[in-house]
């Protein structure tokens, strides 16, 4: 089975890891990949994977995230992407005589460019939904993108029920959980000494949205409280620019160096002893171990991969999230929830668990089983492969 997977991000992150991992299993089964994605440090990952890479400038989106979705000046992102759209469009061109049996878009925000690629090799469509969309019949925009999936899309996959509560109902929709592999990895959580400093990790990349900013806010608060607590922060910008298409970014507020911004507000607040920025990290099976907890104070209003990946190496996780369901976090079972990521609020769970160790210890313990019952790579793999095997079977028959 040959299978095109579309990946829309150039930086190294939660859904390519995820990508990487799925296809490491699947590939045993006989998948043979190809990924046409943005040229980037994601591309050497993918090649050690054993996909083949077929890089362009860009991949064309359409975002309709519940954080990203056009709105007044967020509305000349488009532009971006009408530029980037001939570069799409040349690569899925190089790649019309392959013999594909199925498209994978590895992102929503991939669909408009998805059918396209649909039209042109003429084989079926799954695509996977990894964030939360905005509400189903909210405006035009939804409802367009809405009737481009029942129409187009022969399988629609959600990461989570929290993420498949915000698609339109009737779609031939599946859940199936980011799965991990962490065989040989986990274990039975840090044994952090008496008047040892409590160890906070953050993992994915540095943008405002996943709430990096307000976890730095946060520590400056448990500074204040005399709270012994340290925070590795690990994760590359978003996207490194420079000249005048970066002046011309950051005027209207699209493209922050994170990076910089967080070691100005590190220094400022004097939090050098406290917080440290590890840049990119290869593989983060180093990381985990290192951690009591992990926390994802995220504007996105739902759990992501560090949270799964922390629990098997019995680290509990502070998330911000509304109503978190059970395949996200189980409250005061695997982590704290706190509803909003306000740097008080998160401030205050993380002091919770530093100065409980025992607590701590007992939501690590049960968030393992939690994860290893939920997100083990070898069952969610099967069920991609199955479904694969139904598409491909049906649009056959039809």
């Amino acid at each position: 089975m040959n299978v095109l997977f579309l990946h829309p991000a150039a930086a190294f992150g939660g859904a390519s890891k995820s990508l990487i991992e799925l296809y490491r299993v699947l590939r045993t089964s006989g998948i043979r990949g190809t990924v046409l994605t943005p040229a980037g440090t994601v591309c050497e990952s993918f090649e050690k994977a054993g996909l083949r890479v077929r890089q362009v400038k860009g991949l064309s989106q359409f975002d309709n995230t519940r954080y990203g979705y056009y709105r007044k000046v967020r509305w000349l992102i488009l532009m971006r992407e009408l530029l980037l759209l001939p570069f799409a469009l040349a690569g899925l061109w190089r790649l019309r005589r392959e013999p594909f049996d199925l498209i994978h878009l590895n992102e929503i925000t991939l669909l408009p460019l998805g059918v396209v690629a649909k039209w042109l090799l003429r084989v079926p469509m799954v695509v996977h939904v990894r964030s939360l969309q905005s509400r189903p019949d909210a405006n035009l925009r939804t409802r367009w993108l809405n009737a481009l999936l029942r129409r187009y899309a022969d399988a629609v996959v959600a990461i989570d029920h929290t993420v498949a509560a915000t698609l339109e109902t009737g779609l031939p929709l599946s859940i199936i959980h980011n799965g991990l592999d962490v065989a040989g990895y986990s274990s039975e959580g840090r044994s952090c000494a008496e008047g040892e400093p409590v160890k906070v990790g953050f993992l994915g990349v540095l943008i405002p949205l996943k709430g990096v900013f307000e976890l730095v806010e946060a520590m400056r608060i448990l500074k204040d409280r005399g709270v012994a607590v340290e925070c590795l922060i690990a994760g590359e910008n978003a996207r490194q620019l420079s000249g005048l298409k970066a002046w011309i970014l950051r005027r209207f507020g699209f493209a922050r160096d994170a990076r910089s911004e967080l070691e100005a507000l590190i220094h400022h607040e004097g939090l050098e002893d406290r917080v440290r920025l590890l840049g990119f990290v290869s593989d983060v099976h180093e990381i985990y171990p290192q951690l009591d907890i992990l926390c994802f104070p995220s504007h996105l209003d739902a759990a992501g991969r560090p949270v799964f990946e922390a629990a098997f190496y019995s680290v509990p996780s502070v998330v911000a999230v509304t109503d978190p369901v059970p395949d996200a976090l189980l409250h005061e079972v695997t982590g704290l929830a706190i509803p909003t990521p306000d740097p008080l609020l998160i401030a205050d769970a993380l002091q919770r668990l530093a100065a409980d160790p025992d607590f701590r210890r007992q939501l690590g313990r049960q968030a393992k089983i939690w994860a290893e019952e939920t997100f083990a790579i070898e069952p969610n793999a099967a069920r991609m492969l199955d479904l694969y095997r139904h598409v491909i079977s049906s649009s056959r028959s039809h």
